[in-house]
């Protein structure tokens, strides 16, 4: 079955940032090559659900402020029509879905998988977060678990904590993290390694420093359809809410840029 990701994807700058982009592509080397790839960005909320392009379109440059040659990058990946389809049937009977033809990647999505997949021959879709709501991103990611058997790389795309007004001002990975940063990557590593679910999806009230990690919860949202999506039983059904196994990731990316952590994760 194919894996689960969730990725802290960084700004646009994260991408020069060589020790993170080796680690991304050293990262796609341990996987099977995927059939195709679902991602679900922290920039690209939409209610309902909502479909992007299934082909090649421009990519989005959701950002502002960066030297030209952030705006100059290409990912020209394929289509997944095949997969947008697949997507409407899992979801028809719980989920409404829209279309948005003419929406490209955003940067969530494409500065991971040009350090991943940097040869863009892997059909890629991305889909909206129809709602920022843990539980009901969950029930989402359920839903598509199916999809993992059929060899479609499920991504997440966030940041482990998120809170740009509040960022150090030191060099990359440079100098120590802020307390309220390096207290919810802490709390997240250890709940994650406990698999306690309950707890993760009441992060707002339980997780230290919640409220600054993650001024608005975008960034730590997609996690939650990746833990979903990592589920292998009882797919499109209530989440049971207690401790399992099977939400247990494995770290593949830690540390901290500017103070943020880059936690990266696999299920599976």
């Amino acid at each position: 079955m194919t894996p689960v990701l969730y990725l802290s994807h960084g700004a646009p700058p994260l991408a020069d940032d060589a020790t993170w982009t080796r680690q991304l592509a050293g990262w796609s080397v341990d996987l099977e090559k995927p059939k195709a790839i679902l991602v679900v960005s922290a920039h690209w909320e939409e209610a309902p659900l909502t479909l992007g392009a299934t082909t090649t379109v421009p990519l989005v440059y959701d950002f502002w402020g960066f030297p030209d040659r952030y705006y100059q990058v290409k990912y020209a990946a394929p289509g997944a029509p095949e997969l947008a389809d697949k997507v409407r049937k899992l979801l028809r009977s719980t989920h409404p879905v829209h279309e948005a033809p003419d929406r490209g990647l955003d940067h969530g999505a494409y500065v991971p998988l040009v350090e991943m997949y940097p040869d863009a021959d892997i059909p890629v879709l991305q889909v909206s977060m129809p709602s920022l709501d843990p539980r009901e991103l969950f029930d989402l990611g359920r839903k598509l678990a199916p999809l993992r058997d059929e060899g479609v790389l499920i991504i997440g795309s966030g940041f482990f904590t998120h809170n740009l007004s509040a960022m150090s001002q030191t060099d990359g990975t440079d100098g120590a993290p802020p307390s309220w940063s390096s207290g919810f990557d802490h709390w997240g590593a250890e709940t994650l390694r406990e698999g306690d679910l309950d707890a993760l999806l009441d992060f707002q009230h339980k997780a230290p420093a919640a409220a600054i990690a993650h001024p608005r919860i975008e960034h730590f949202a997609p996690l939650f359809v990746s833990l979903g999506a990592s589920s292998s039983e009882g797919k499109g059904e209530t989440a049971p809410m207690s401790p399992r196994r099977e939400y247990v990731p494995r770290t593949v990316i830690d540390g901290y840029w500017h103070g943020l952590a880059k936690r990266s994760l696999q299920f599976g």
